[in-house]
């Protein structure tokens, strides 16, 4: 059996005028963590929602499997998590309810859900919320109950996309481990995010995407080589060419005198 999971052949999309994507290949090992980044508007979350199949109308090929997404039926969706940047929950249902019902989509009977969902809210701190409806959760008690969504039918791929927003300091240290078990198991996680430090140092590759094209793949120390530069931040800014941001900065505190 290949060890690629996911693989991307030629991937461009289009909306009306703006080309998004102009022709990604990326090829994915089984239990990498790759971290995927690239400024507002690269196509990072277009090429995330391609794969997710929430996005249609491409060019290329999505495969995931070893299968081409556009052959199945989307059953390819049942080995996977998601955590969106922006989560759209139904607020009205309680924790255990919503969980319960993510549960099923996946195929697990209402015990395990039920179990899973106890056992996670209490490692994750808020177990005492469970029959508490989400409309009165604050935005890190909702960030931790869309992260156990997307990990308790077990995924084979699972994608961030800006994972930590809103999580405590011990929150964070606690998906940051559990991220590299998950690698260490053969699970794929797929990682996008601004905050560079954190893609840093738990990235085992890291794909920079520039207006639409892959501009640098590699791990952190071979980025660093290849840029001469000391942090990811500065690596990301020299092979983007933003290189003014102090400029920048200067005259915003000037304008707010």
């Amino acid at each position: 059996m290949s060890d690629t999971i996911l693989e991307l052949v030629n991937l461009k999309k289009s909306f009306g005028d703006k080309e998004v994507l102009k022709g990604v290949d990326l090829e994915v090992k089984r239990g990498e963590i790759i971290g995927y980044i690239g400024a507002n508007g690269a196509g990072k979350s277009t090429t995330v929602k391609i794969m997710l199949g929430m996005v249609e109308g491409y060019e290329g090929e999505v495969i995931i499997f070893n299968k081409n997404i556009k052959d199945t039926k989307g059953e390819y969706k049942k080995k996977i998590g998601y955590v969106p940047e922006v989560s759209e929950v139904y607020e009205s249902l309680t924790a255990k309810e919503y969980l319960t019902f993510i549960g099923q989509l996946y195929d697990l009977d209402i015990d395990t859900c039920t179990k899973k969902a106890k056992e996670l809210m209490n490692l994750f701190g808020i177990c005492d919320y469970l029959n508490t409806r989400i409309s009165t959760f604050s935005k890190g008690m909702r960030q931790k109950l869309i992260l156990i969504s997307s990990i308790i039918h077990n995924p084979e791929i699972l994608f961030l996309d800006e994972p930590l927003s809103g999580l405590d300091a011990n929150s964070v240290m606690v998906v940051k481990e559990l991220l590299e078990i998950l690698s260490k198991e053969g699970k794929t996680i797929f990682y996008s995010s601004h905050i560079m430090d954190v893609v840093e140092k738990i990235s085992h590759r890291i794909v920079l995407l520039n207006d639409g094209k892959i501009v640098a793949d590699g791990s952190f120390k071979e980025l660093k080589e290849n840029s001469n530069e000391g942090s990811l931040e500065e690596i990301f800014n020299d092979i983007t060419g933003f290189n003014n941001h102090k400029e920048i900065a200067d005259k915003i505190a000037m304008v707010i005198k």
